[in-house]
């Protein structure tokens, strides 16, 4: 009897995820990609233990496949250079049983594909549509032919067709009135340890050591929607240049990159949650579902956390019947409504969370940078931590 079929439009870390656990749960699947290729250049990436845990419950060691080398502290500094917050990445591992890794993108993309079959991936193929009127899924693709499916999987990014062409009344995104800067340099010269972010006034940046060594940067401002300069490396070398150190040696190697390295991107966080995270066999995950903004680093994680526990509720690959019908109780429709009760809430406090946490990073005014600093200092490092065991903790597959 022929394997049920899951076709996933998007080849980002959630559809690569989700389609492994699909597969690894007998599943036959098909991943159309709009990008000519696999990624070869981007940013880095943070997996906080949740992530790890999630991978790990689908046989993926990300430390293993990406490497593990990281940051032995992480924490919150102000612009001269004075740490407001600081934590050993040991006390985490302690506390969660596993440390968060930083990996370069390209990486782990590379790590997820090569646990497919090759013939799942389908680049230069972008999804247009999908023709669910019988109840039966047929996805369309800019390259034919249709592709019949049982489950169609939405993991197309923030500004998802997808989730366009299903929630036409949802408000879509909003604009968190910052835009970002990222890219990645190579300095083992500098002996960088720490994962570290500073907060000046409307102004961020952040330096997480990767897991091959090299460094991840990223800065924020706050900004009209659309503005850019001529040139990102002399933007940045201008707006962060007389930083604490180590940022002025990091904006010299920044400064030898080629301009397109530095990636721009303004940042937007759904605008309000979805009414529900699926639709007949049609299921949302990561940006597509519940973009948020990065100030939690929880972006990517919450995509792995979907697509394992989107996953873990569907039915085998393995058809028990030639019918699968939609009111049988292990159906696909009735996993997928399952699915949204299992992450609905979750994802959206995240969402809410991280919206909270990138006003404080981007308070301008004087006095209110300065409450927000007293206040981060005189947090105990240990009641910091332990703020965070509802993200670090909150993973786990339903019963």
């Amino acid at each position: 009897m022929p394997k049920r079929h899951a076709v996933v439009a998007g080849a980002g870390i959630g559809g690569l995820t989700a389609a492994i656990a699909l597969h690894r749960r007998g599943w036959h699947v098909t991943v159309c990609e709009r990008a000519p290729e696999p990624p070869t250049t981007g940013a880095g990436i943070g997996l906080a233990p949740n992530a790890l845990r999630a991978l790990d419950t689908i046989g993926i060691d990300a430390a293993r496949a990406a490497g593990s080398a990281g940051a032995t502290t992480m924490g919150l500094r102000r612009s001269d250079g004075q740490w407001l917050a600081r934590t050993d990445t040991a006390d985490m591992a302690a506390r969660y049983g596993i440390p968060p890794i930083a990996v370069p993108r390209p990486a782990l993309s590379a790590a997820l594909a090569a646990a497919l079959p090759p013939e799942t991936l389908r680049y230069g193929t972008a999804v247009t549509g999908v023709d669910d009127a019988t109840g039966h899924p047929t996805v369309r693709t800019t390259v034919g032919p249709d592709l019949p499916a049982d489950l169609v999987v939405a993991a197309d990014g923030i500004h998802s067709p997808l989730r366009h062409a299903y929630f036409p009344a949802h408000p879509g995104l909003h604009y968190i009135g910052e835009t970002a800067w990222r890219t990645i340099v190579d300095a083992p010269d500098l002996r960088i340890p720490a994962m570290s972010e500073t907060w000046g006034r409307g102004e961020r940046f952040g330096v997480t050591p990767l897991s091959d060594g090299r460094l991840y940067l990223y800065a924020t401002a706050v900004v009209p929607a659309g503005t850019r300069s001529a040139d990102p490396r002399a933007e940045l070398r201008h707006r962060f240049g007389l930083w604490h150190d180590p940022i002025p040696a990091l904006l010299d190697r920044v400064g030898r990159l080629e301009p397109a390295e530095v990636l721009q991107n303004d940042l937007y966080d759904l605008a309000a949650p979805l009414p529900h995270l699926h639709h007949g066999r049609i299921a949302w995950l990561g940006d597509a579902a519940h973009a948020m903004a990065p100030n939690l680093g929880q972006g990517g994680c919450q995509a792995i956390e979907d697509a394992v526990v989107l996953a873990h509720l569907v039915p085998a690959g393995d058809r028990t019947d030639s019918t699968d019908s939609a009111d049988s109780t292990d159906s696909v429709p009735a996993a997928l409504a399952a699915y949204t009760a299992a992450r609905r809430d979750r994802t959206d406090a995240v969402r809410v969370r991280a919206r909270r946490i990138g006003r404080l990073g981007a308070l301008s005014n004087p006095l209110a940078v300065t409450a927000r600093d007293l206040t981060v200092r005189a947090t105990p490092d240990r009641l910091a931590l332990r703020g965070m065991d509802d993200l670090f903790n909150g993973f786990r597959l339903p019963g």
